[in-house]
């Protein structure tokens, strides 16, 4: 029987992986259960977060410094949670946010080279006790990334990467979700109505909803 609490599902995977796609399927899938359930994304998810998110992704803005770029996210972070999350664990909602803390590692450290030690340092200190019950990746086959990202009608910089760009970020989004409890790994090289069951199905265990 499901009990009412706060639950943070996160979805996390390079672009065109079909993240976006399966968290409107599941919310929807949610709502019919009539769970309590509500949406986000990073960087974005509250009105402050949100013009962050519209600076990151300006079309100036890939003449940014790496750093730059990273603490924007960061500062985008810490409005989404003081503003919202925090908001939503008091109302024990079921939130489903696409993207989080992974991704930050991923990108930005792994992709950018930004020193581990002050990414660990900073979002300790914004994120505090705020931790993902679940987090679902989403790999894909690169060639369909490529394919799907090039039929996107407005692209932004992240959807501009190398191929081997995004090869290096999704093995480390597949090297974290292995090492970690409450991960789990999908392929979704066919974003199709299986795999929207198969994630539900998935979800509503951890719920314990039958």
């Amino acid at each position: 029987m499901y009990k009412k609490s706060f639950f943070f599902i996160v979805f996390e995977g390079v672009e065109g992986t079909g993240k976006s796609f399966q968290i409107n399927k599941l919310f929807k899938n949610l709502k019919k259960l009539n769970i309590k359930v509500e949406k986000s994304r990073e960087p974005g998810g509250s009105k402050a977060a949100e013009k962050k998110r519209n600076l990151i992704f300006n079309k100036k803005s890939d003449k940014f410094d790496k750093l730059t770029d990273f603490y924007l996210m960061l500062a985008a972070r810490n409005e989404h949670i003081k503003k919202k999350i925090n908001k939503l664990k008091k109302k024990k909602t079921v939130l489903l946010c696409d993207r989080f803390t992974d991704s930050t590692h991923c990108y930005q450290v792994v992709g950018n080279g930004i020193d581990s030690k002050i990414n660990k340092i900073n979002n300790d200190y914004i994120i505090g006790k705020i931790k993902p019950n679940l987090t679902i990746v989403l790999k894909s086959n690169l060639n369909i990334i490529s394919r799907r990202v090039k039929q996107r009608k407005n692209n932004n910089k992240f959807d501009n990467l190398k191929k081997n760009f995004y090869n290096s970020v999704q093995n480390e989004f597949i090297k974290l979700a292995s090492l970690k409890k409450n991960y789990v790994i999908y392929d979704s090289s066919h974003n199709d109505n299986e795999l929207e069951k198969k994630i539900l199905k998935t979800v509503k265990k951890r719920l314990k909803i039958k």
